[in-house]
């Protein structure tokens, strides 16, 4: 939930619905920080709004935390939230206490180094890296080969509406939306081989 662009913002964003409806999380002055808007995350959550309860879910970039508020907020299980940058997990942190969210793991972590190791599974992941950075391809494919996802899982990606990347060929397109220059969508992942050779 990171990048390089010149979007840099400070200020808090808005939980849009759910039990922490109009809730506020504090949004860090980071350089390069890109929480996801209101109106696109108002579409993914109406996309996994019958997935939701229950789920557990792994914000991978977790940045402010915001998607994963958010499906916790709609009636997920748990959350686990990766992020590399210690300001920010403190920050999560410290928002995730004030609205009284316990059933959230906050990890400071390089999420490729956290892939690497022992697998649980999930069944909501949340995959918007830096857009800087090009990590996409990698994360999908940890995440398949590592045994990171149940069989059925959802997989939200976010990233420019130019951006080139492979994701495992069992990752099926379930529903796709563009805001302005970024792409974003919602995959489905089936069983049997998710390796791309």
């Amino acid at each position: 939930m990171r990048n390089g662009s010149p979007k840099a913002s400070a200020g808090t964003l808005r939980i849009v619905a759910g039990k922490l409806r109009g809730s506020r999380i504090a949004v860090p002055d980071r350089a390069g920080l890109r929480p996801t808007p209101d109106r696109v995350r108002e579409t993914l959550f109406n996309w996994l709004m019958p997935y939701l309860s229950g789920a557990h879910c792994l914000d991978l970039y977790a940045g402010t935390g915001a998607l994963g508020i958010e499906a916790l907020s709609r009636g997920a299980g748990a959350c686990t939230f990766i992020e590399r940058d210690r300001d920010l997990c403190a920050a999560l942190s410290a928002n995730l206490a004030r609205l009284h969210v316990d059933a959230a793991e906050v990890v400071h972590a390089d999420a490729a180094a956290w892939l690497a190791g022992p697998a649980r599974p999930f069944g909501i992941v949340f995959v918007d890296p830096p857009f800087d950075a090009g990590l996409w391809t990698d994360a999908a494919q940890a995440l398949e080969r590592g045994g990171w996802l149940v069989d059925g899982a959802l997989a939200y990606v976010e990233a420019p509406r130019d951006a080139h990347f492979e994701l495992p060929p069992n990752w099926q397109a379930h529903r796709e939306g563009h805001a302005g220059a970024v792409r974003f969508a919602l995959y489905r992942r089936s069983g049997g081989d998710g390796s791309t050779g």
